[in-house]
């Protein structure tokens, strides 16, 4: 027998697993009683973490079948290689981070591994193929459920799940609201509305146009409007490049981003998980959401909520304005915007809610950090083994 430390291997598709993927490495290193050693998929914020990703993670970064399809063999590609590099680092564990179009298939090629395969990121059966839950029975060892009301789902299908909470709803040093606007030339009163198209290429192109508008006809309603945005490394150029009808103030690191959303008074966003962040900052928002006709057309029948920001299927009810597919229009978006910035009674009515539906995300109320929970659900799977001897 030969002492080693754990090899965790890892594979995040997308920034927000990415940012889950860095936090659940820095945890595991504090949890577990020896050395870590991490192998796989992620992108800068893993990296920063010590993971030197097989390749770029923005391949991974693709939804819906109209992005799928011309990238098809690229992704057969990466899911081979990936595959390959799990099986040839011999790993304790091997954690997945949400993407289930990729990871699900990328647990099917494991399968017979000698190493518990855990999911990070419950995937939305309460919404849409509830007999996801039944696949993942049959290919993994346990489920890390972001939201409170999801384990019941995947333990009636046989599969354990551990609710860690959102890391997005975890309290921390508050972001200097006032210093981010002194900083950036913005007066104290002046009204400031983040724009947040998305983190995909395709999000990007879809969304930013409609949000370009909307604030085109916001400017005649709103005097002083200012705007900021929040990108990320895969669509930065997109976002700098488009026809601002205001110059925004950009952020791309985690810490302006948190600043910038405690500054604005409201919130344009594309569903995922900024709305956390911006539920986290108290910040009020219209959640919007379009994807390409023939991927809605294809999904639609198969959606089982009628309610898709994260904080409203949290509180049971519509707080956060929604506007899906053909209703996301400039003139739907700007009217709910603008709704946001000048109504002083709508503003501190959906504060309240967000307040709400933080405290229910925020996990079991152990005090523990969600990144905590989920390293102590990874260790739990290994089994604690410190000697393996292979």
């Amino acid at each position: 027998m030969t002492r080693r430390g754990l090899r965790v291997f890892l594979v995040a598709g997308e920034p927000s697993g990415d940012a889950l993927g860095a936090g659940l490495m820095a945890a595991l290193r504090c949890a577990a009683p020896g050395p870590v050693a991490f192998a796989g998929v992620g992108g800068e914020r893993m990296g920063a973490e010590g993971l030197e990703s097989l390749f770029p993670m923005s391949d991974l970064s693709v939804m819906g079948l109209a992005e799928v399809l011309p990238r098809a063999r690229r992704l057969l590609r990466r899911l081979r290689r990936t595959a390959a590099a799990a099986r040839e680092s011999r790993p304790d564990a091997v954690v997945t981070i949400d993407s289930p179009g990729f990871n699900l298939r990328l647990a099917r090629r494991l399968r017979g591994l000698d190493a518990p395969l855990v999911h990070y990121v419950a995937p939305s059966v309460w919404a849409w193929r509830p007999g996801r839950a039944r696949t993942m029975a049959a290919l993994y060892d346990r489920v890390l459920a972001l939201l409170p009301f999801e384990p019941p789902f995947f333990e009636r299908a046989g599969l354990k799940c551990v609710h860690v909470g959102h890391p997005a709803a975890e309290p921390g040093p508050a972001p200097d609201a006032a210093a981010f606007r002194e900083r950036r030339g913005i007066p104290p009163g002046a009204p400031l509305l983040a724009v947040l198209p998305g983190s995909r290429d395709g999000e990007v192109r879809r969304m930013l146009p409609i949000y370009l508008a909307a604030v085109d006809r916001l400017r005649a309603r709103v005097p002083g409007l200012r705007l900021a945005t929040a990108t990320t490394p895969a669509v930065a150029r997109a976002v700098a490049a488009a026809a601002w009808p205001l110059p925004p103030e950009s952020v791309g690191d985690a810490e302006g981003r948190r600043a910038a959303f405690a500054a604005a008074d409201a919130a344009i966003a594309t569903s995922g998980t900024v709305t956390l962040e911006l539920a986290a900052a108290r910040t009020p928002m219209v959640v919007c959401y379009r994807v390409a006709p023939v991927t809605y057309a294809a999904l639609r029948p198969l959606v089982k909520v009628d309610r898709y920001a994260l904080a409203n299927l949290v509180l049971g009810r519509r707080a956060v304005p929604e506007l899906i597919q053909s209703r996301c229009t400039p003139k739907a978006v700007a009217r709910e915007a603008g709704r946001l910035l000048v109504d002083s009674a709508a503003r501190t009515a959906q504060i309240a809610a967000l307040a709400r539906a933080v405290a229910a995300l925020r996990g079991d109320g152990s005090g523990a950090s969600p990144s905590d929970r989920a390293a102590r659900a990874v260790l739990d799977a290994i089994g604690g083994r410190r000697d393996v001897g292979r």
